[in-house]
Parts: C-alpha cells; structure tokens; sequence
C-alpha cells in the first residue's frame, strides 16, 4: 500500500523512479547531477522565485497573501501595532470561524470580530463575517494561486493541491510579513509522494491522508520537509480529493506541500471565477527527490485513526476483526497520554461484538467539502440514523458550499436521515463544538484527535474520545445506526453532482478594501482585548527552575495551551496565560508565578531574594563558585522540560504564555515541528535542546539551573551553552540552541520580536 525509500531518487518525466544515478544516466542519455535535478522540483522553483536572499541554501521568503482566524489575528494585529504597523502591505485575510459561536465569555468573542472588521478597515484587509467559510475553505476559493506562497498563522494552511505553497505558522512570522520583513529558513529537504493506481468505491482522502500520517509521522520521515505530490495516480483524483489529502499533510509535520497540477486545477479556478489564477505546475525531466513515499490508492481501504493521535491507524476493516485487541492497545497509549487522570475505557463500547459510536460529524477544513458531503447524502439517503444515542452533524466548509447543497438537495437527504447540518465553523476540530457526553467515543472528518480535542476536561474527570475517519465511512456507521461501519461494505451510486460557486454570497458580504488602509478608523477595542506586557531583554546570567517536567514521547500544542473555552482569552494575555499547561500540569501556572516575582524583584531594583526565599542557597551557591553574577546582570525565570513538545497547532500562545509568566527556556530532547520552536524563539525564550536521556536527567521538576555568561554564548554562536544544576552539588549541563539565524539570535536577545522591532 505504501512504501518509504530509504534514499534519495530521481523521477523521470513524471512517472519513473530510479534509485541509482547511473541507471537516471542509461534511460536519460544524458549526465545528471543531482545538485542541479533537486533543482527541478516544483517547491525548488517557488520557494525560489518568492526568495529575496539571493542564497538558496537560505532563504528569506516573501509571501503573496496572509490570512488569520479570530483566535490569531488579535494578537498578530496588536503585535504588529506595538512594533510599527501603518499598513497592511500585502492582502491579509481576517476570517471568523473559530470563535463565531460567541458562546463563551460575554461579549469577548464578538468584541475580537469588531477589533478585526475595524483594523480591516484602517489597514487596507479582507473581512470575512462568521458562519461565511472556515479559513482554508475561503483561502482555497479566493486567495489560492498557481505558483504563489500563503502564510497562515494556522497549521492546517495547505493550499498544495491548488498550486499554491502555504505554510502554518504563529503569529509572530506574520507580523514579521506585516513589517515587510521576511521568513527566513535554510531550504527545506523535499519528499516525492508517488500516487500510483486509484481508490476503490467508498475510499475518500482521509482515508489516503491517514494512510500516509500512519507511515511517516512516527519515524519523522517528512519532518519539516516539502511534500511535493506527483505520479499517474494525481490524474485519478478530483480537486477536492486532492484537497482532502493535502490539508492532513499537517498530521505529517512537514514544513508545506505542492502537487502537480491539470486540467482538473484548471477547471475548480474556473468555477470559483478566477481562471487567470491557474497554472500548470510538473517536476522537471530529472527530478531529485531526498525521499519518496510510494502510496498505491487502489490498495487503500477504509482507515481509521484510533484515540489519541491521527497516526494511529488501522484499517476499519482491521478495528472490526481484532475489535477488542486494538481497543485495549488504544486503553494502554491511553494511560501515556491522559497521565492516569481518569479511568478510561473503550470496552463498553463493544455491543454484540461490534463497536458502537456516539457521534459522528464531518467537520471543517478537512471534512466540509463539497463532493465529501454529497458522497455522504448518497449513503445515508433514504436511511436513517435511529432514536438512540448516535447523532449526527455535518458543517459545510463554507455558505457557497452549503448554499449548494441546499440547491441539489443534499441537504434535505442528510437532514431527512436525522443529520443536523450547521453552518461553517471550526469548533468540532479544537474542542468548541458537538462536545460528546462523559465516556463517549466520537468519529469525526475533522483534522485532530488529540486528547481534549473534543472538548472533554481532565480536570474535571470528564474524558470523551475521537477517532479519524473519512466522510463516507461515518455516513456509512450513521446507516448503520452507530455501528462502525467501512463505506466499502455499502453498495452506493455515488452521484457526483457538478459544483457551483455562487461568489455574490461573499460579495455581498465580505468587507475588501482591495488594499486600501483608512487611518481614520479608529480601531475597536472590547476589555478583554489587551496589550502584551512588557518583556525584558535577556540577561548576561540567568538562572531558571524548571517548573514542568513532561516525558510523553510527544507534547502537543493542545497541552501547553488548551483549546476550546479558552479560545475566548485568546485576545488576553495575562487571562490566557493562566490556562497554560492547566490540563497537562495544574500546578504549572503557580510555580511560574512564583518565581516570576523574583524577576520583577530585579526589575524593580530590589533584592529577588526577599520574595523567593528558596533562592537563598541557591544565590550563595552561584556566589560561591561563579564570578561577578550580581542583580544588575542577572535573569531569574522558569523554563519546562519535555521530550519532544509542540506537535500540532501553528499557535503562537503554546509559548507566549510561557513568556507571560516569567519564562526563559524550554528544554527538549527534540522539537515536534519547526513552527513551536519558532514561536519560543520570537516570543525571547530559548529553544534548547538537551542529549540526556529523559528517563535519566541530571535536572528534575523543582530544580534550578543556572546559566552563566548566556548572553554572550548567544551573541558569539556557541555550539554548547554551559549550565549547571545547582542541588547539593553543582552538576554541568551541556545545553544547545541549535541553528539560529543572526535575526533570530537578536530576537532573542532584545527579549522578543516586539522588542526587536522597537529597537
């Protein structure tokens, strides 16, 4: 079904891979160089034509476009504003659809949407009003382009299969674009996704997407890479198949993704009115890979991805026959992943030997398209869903999509069958939405199924869980009444019915300025919406007490900062800062606080040790054997330590709140993805990275470390940071920062990227 080279290949016209060199020689008649074949990769040519550093090893990106959703762009736009924004210099898109339920907090929510459509306004910005389109959906529709480079400070951000590079990052790499600065990375490695074949009746693209999350995610194999999709297999696939595929990419943790385009690419820009915006992308003749993930489609069957991770897959079909094996592997990576808060268990889901599910929903960016929804009427019409507990809910990914469906009828076929068929919104993928009961499980077409994702609260004892499938395969359970249930086992005409976009929806009420800023708007504020505290630079000497120790293989984004209900502080810094690690760690916030009053002790020119007593021995130890460290040039703050943190979400506050509450350092075996170590970097925290073994460290939770002379480690780009622990004796710690570029090392010494820009 799927393959993995354990080496580079070169893919010839399109369709043959070779693994040798010399064998690339004897078909092509030619000499190749692979130097100059990696250069005929389709992410070679844009990241190239949209580089401005004039060295391809690194790069310094401009993007085309940016768009944000109202979780984000508060605190980008405010950002932006405290380091000298006039104006937005290229189109940036503000879209409502995470927090447009306005369910939680008063007026907050709705007080951050009149904070956007206002800034819109002053800047020269697109305004999309709630309930109008998920973000990806309206990028797809309106902003996606043959050759272009999108920013979105949200890591689903994949518009590949459309031509378009995009990437999902925090917050602080917009700004950095709103400034007229750049993105700066070395050049990325780019993976080759062979499709060969195509997919039987009932296989949808999460189904191919989570058979490639399944084969690549554990063994980092695109790990901050390009996915770049080729082969005969792409021709097979629809837009929206393509689509569908291309926005799990994220599950990967690859850095962005590119596919080969067609006629069919051609065909989507001309329905959505914008057929200038196509065109036709290829590899090259020659083309050098640095990977290659062969996938068969006419192999891929119904896929499941069990709790707690998308990578966890099986085939339906496998879940069925080995049914209560793989429910109790799943209760066993459980007690890693909940940290034996409550007592949970899939069993009871067993009823007469099948597994019986809760709730089904197709969902948002991934699963709200137009051709998964029609597929899923097709199966369920003329059935329906029971009276007992299964329910069923389905969002379109946007109001042209769902005016559609109103059109051909879909709607009326999901709703007869007892389907509730909402508006466009991305509650149900990050916990603000079709939040299931106490214990139960939850299959959803949705992009996440991280613990609390759905909504549950640890803290609170209360635990649901959500398994990954595809559309078809949920309508397909729904017939069944609950039953888990492949869409394969279904004997269904699929109608395909044609897709038409009816672009008055947006124009009549998108605000556009088509670029053009009216300082005269004043901006809107709501009380919630605050500014950032302000931040210290970095110290010549600092000392930081590890406040969390986490050793999960991976921490997601989602346990740094919950999602969900906290969503709605996502415009208050020190109010959002008080949830950081509240489902990982609950005493996280507490102990950061605590040691943050001996920061601001110093601040203020007054001795840290009269608000932190337990710096005493620590204090006289530093005396004792360090030189010259004295209030005026030292730091005190905490710092965490985790395996492997920051798989998952693009959002900046898994490690702004970090900083909010005194933090200086996170410190890792390795980082889950390029855009968590990012935002440690942007918000003056520094990324170390630590080659102890975990379950050995010479620091624990409680402990402090002192890093003496770290400014200058910083300034003069050394290797190894020097540290110690300091306890009864003083243990070395060999600490390092990895590769920073000059920008990034002055980010982080001026305390932040506000800071820098303030000079």
């Amino acid at each position: 079904m799927i393959k993995l080279y354990e080496n580079g290949v070169y893919l010839l016209n399109g369709r043959e891979i070779v693994e040798d060199v010399r064998q690339a020689e004897a078909q092509t008649g030619q000499a190749v160089s692979q130097e100059e074949a990696a250069k005929q990769t389709m992410a070679y040519n844009i990241l190239e034509s949209h580089n401005t550093s004039g060295n391809m090893e690194r790069l310094q990106i401009k993007f085309d476009k940016l768009t944000s959703h109202d979780i984000t762009f508060v605190g980008i736009i405010q950002t932006a504003r405290a380091s000298g924004l006039e104006k937005f210099p290229i189109p940036y898109v503000l879209t409502n659809c995470h927090n447009s339920l306005c369910a939680v907090g008063g007026t907050i929510n709705e007080d951050d949407h009149m904070f956007g459509l206002s800034c819109a306004k002053k800047y020269g910005g697109v305004y999309v009003p709630p309930h109008q389109a998920v973000i990806h959906q309206y990028a797809r529709e309106m902003l996606a382009g043959g050759g272009r480079m999108i920013l979105g400070s949200d890591s689903h951000t994949r518009y590949g299969a459309l031509g378009t590079m995009a990437m999902g990052e925090g917050g602080p790499e917009l700004v950095k674009q709103l400034l007229n600065k750049t993105y700066d990375i070395n050049m990325p490695g780019v993976i080759g996704i062979y499709l060969d074949g195509e997919p039987v009746k009932g296989v949808g693209p999460q189904d191919v997407a989570l058979a490639i999350i399944g084969a690549t995610f554990g063994n980092g194999y695109v790990n901050n890479k390009v996915m770049e999709f080729v082969g005969p297999g792409v021709e097979k696939l629809s837009a929206d198949f393509r689509i569908g595929i291309d926005v799990m990419t994220t599950e990967t943790t690859c850095l962005s993704s590119i596919w080969k385009t067609d006629e069919k690419i051609r065909e989507f820009y001309e329905i959505h009115g914008r057929s200038e915006d196509y065109k036709e992308l290829n590899p090259g003749a020659v083309t050098y890979y640095d990977g290659m993930v062969y996938v068969n489609l006419s192999e891929i069957r119904p896929m499941i991805a069990m709790p707690f991770h998308p990578s966890n897959v099986y085939t339906i079909d496998e879940v069925n026959a080995s049914l209560a094996d793989i429910l109790h592997d799943v209760e066993k990576k459980a007690l890693v992943s909940l940290d034996g808060a409550v007592e949970y268990s899939l069993q009871n889901k067993i009823v007469d030997g099948k597994l019986y599910v809760d709730q089904g929903l197709i969902a948002g960016c991934a699963g709200g398209g137009f051709e998964n929804i029609c597929a899923a009427a097709d199966i369920i019409r003329g059935k329906y869903i029971g009276s007992d507990e299964f329910t069923f809910s389905v969002y379109p990914a946007s109001t042209p999509i769902y005016m559609e469906l109103i059109k051909n009828g879909a709607a009326a076929d999901l709703t007869a069958a007892g389907a509730i068929v909402k508006t466009a919104f991305c509650g149900p993928c990050f916990g603000a939405g079709d939040t299931p009961a106490n214990n139960a499980f939850s299959i959803r077409h949705s992009t996440r199924n991280f613990p609390n994702r759905e909504g549950s609260k640890l803290q609170s004892g209360q635990i649901s869980s959500v398994a990954l499938m595809d559309a078809r395969s949920i309508a397909a359970t729904a017939a069944n009444k609950g039953f888990l249930t492949p869409a394969t086992a279904l004997d269904v005409e699929y109608t395909g019915p044609k897709y038409h976009f009816d672009g008055r929806i947006y124009a009549n009420r998108v605000f556009d300025s088509k670029g053009a800023a009216d300082p005269s708007v004043e901006i809107k504020f709501g009380p919630n919406i605050k500014d950032w505290p302000a931040m210290p630079a970095l110290p010549e000497n600092l000392i930081v007490k590890v406040v969390s120790e986490i050793h999960d293989p991976v921490t997601t984004t989602d346990e740094l900062i919950p999602s969900g209900e906290t969503s709605s502080y996502r415009s208050n810094p020190l109010g959002l800062a008080e949830f950081a690690l509240s489902r990982k760690d609950p005493a996280y916030v507490g102990r950061a606080k605590e040691v943050q009053k001996a920061q601001k002790a110093i601040e203020a020119d007054t001795c840290p040790r009269g608000v932190l007593e337990e710096l005493n021995p620590i204090m006289d130890k530093i005396h004792e054997n360090f030189d010259g460290v004295k209030r005026s040039n030292l730091g005190i703050g905490s710092a965490i330590f985790a395996v492997k943190p920051g798989d998952g979400s693009a959002r900046e506050q898994a490690a702004s709140c970090q900083k909010v509450l005194g933090g200086w350092a996170n410190i890792a075996n390795e980082y889950a993805t390029k855009r968590y170590r990012s935002n440690l970097i942007n918000w003056g925290m520094l990324p170390f990275v630590t080659e102890e073994n975990h379950e050995q460290l010479s620091f624990q939770n409680g402990d402090y470390i002192f890093i003496p002379d770290v400014r200058k480690a910083v300034e003069e780009k050394d290797e190894v940071v020097k540290a110690y622990v300091i306890g009864e004796k003083i243990t070395e710690l060999p600490l390092k920062l990895g590769d920073l570029t000059d920008v990034e090392r002055e980010i982080i010494l001026k305390g932040c990227l506000i800071n820098y820009y303030r000079g």
